[in-house]
């Protein structure tokens, strides 16, 4: 499967528009991700600030753990994973590739997770520099195209040139990656994903739509949610790696959903806009 660019007309609003009747899209009833993963709702300064203490607290225990296994986990690992490679490759082993092959991916899963647990971990400001969303995706539809076709589905990339952000590239490469590889997970066989960059009520727009049955309202209110997943082999930390990303670059993750499938936003301040 490859992916096509396709340009479309970049739509104008105005900047003062307040966040309670945000228009994205055409959309009115997006649902914000906020503390905890939950629908963005007005409960009062003071219960905001007990809430985040109370997530920031989850965080740092993930960090102190996170810290003290990821070296000492790691590197057996990669001992291991080197002397299976080298027993796969004795001819006289070649009856059991695909048992080495299994326990490589195995090895390999391990590590992701551990990665995206160091990655929600981090608490560090990190080193931003402006930079433009859609180089960002440009740099990664290979990537996602390598993606897509193992899943079966198309990644298309909608959009044009925008305006810079302030990024830290590496961040936003993973929230596009887990947004997608998300996306692409609940759509059909042959289905697609659609990747767009655009401005709309004075921010710079990342929309990543699927076509999935869409997201259960009982479930709604626990996305983002360290450790919540649906996913028979999911670590519930994907998500919230990107609430998190999304947080430290003073952005909004938002999202619609529906029996057509579920579309993601994330709404960044415009460089030439960021107070940082």
């Amino acid at each position: 499967m490859y992916s096509h660019f396709e340009s479309e007309q970049q739509t104008q609003f105005t900047a003062d528009q307040p966040e309670s009747s945000t228009t994205i899209d055409g959309c009115t009833d997006l649902l914000f991700l906020h503390t905890e993963g939950k629908p963005r709702i007005d409960t009062g300064e003071k219960s905001h600030t007990i809430e985040e203490m109370a997530r920031l607290d989850r965080l740092n225990l993930i960090g102190e753990m996170a810290a003290s296994i990821g070296h000492e986990v790691r590197n057996p690992m990669t001992t291991v994973r080197g002397f299976l490679q080298m027993l796969r490759a004795k001819k006289e082993l070649a009856s059991f590739a695909s048992h080495f092959d299994l326990m490589v991916e195995e090895l390999d899963r391990a590590n992701s997770i551990i990665s995206e647990f160091l990655s929600i971990a981090k608490n560090k400001p990190s080193n931003q520099s402006a930079g433009r969303l859609d180089a960002v995706v440009d740099i990664l539809m290979p990537m996602l195209d390598a993606g897509a076709l193992m899943a079966g589905t198309t990644v298309i990339f909608k959009g044009g040139p925008v305006p810079p952000i302030l990024m830290a590239e590496r961040d936003i490469r993973q929230l596009i990656l887990n947004l997608v590889r998300n996306a692409s997970e609940v759509t059909p066989h042959g289905g697609q994903v659609s990747i767009r960059t655009y401005v709309e009520a004075g921010r710079v727009v990342l929309s990543i739509a699927d076509q999935g049955p869409g997201i259960a309202p009982e479930v709604q209110h626990k996305l983002g949610t360290a450790f919540f997943t649906t996913k028979e082999k999911g670590t519930g930390i994907g998500l919230a790696v990107c609430r998190h990303i999304v947080e430290r670059h003073h952005a909004d993750l938002a999202f619609q959903t529906g029996p057509q499938g579920t579309t993601f936003y994330v709404l960044f301040p415009m460089a030439e806009t960021n107070d940082r």
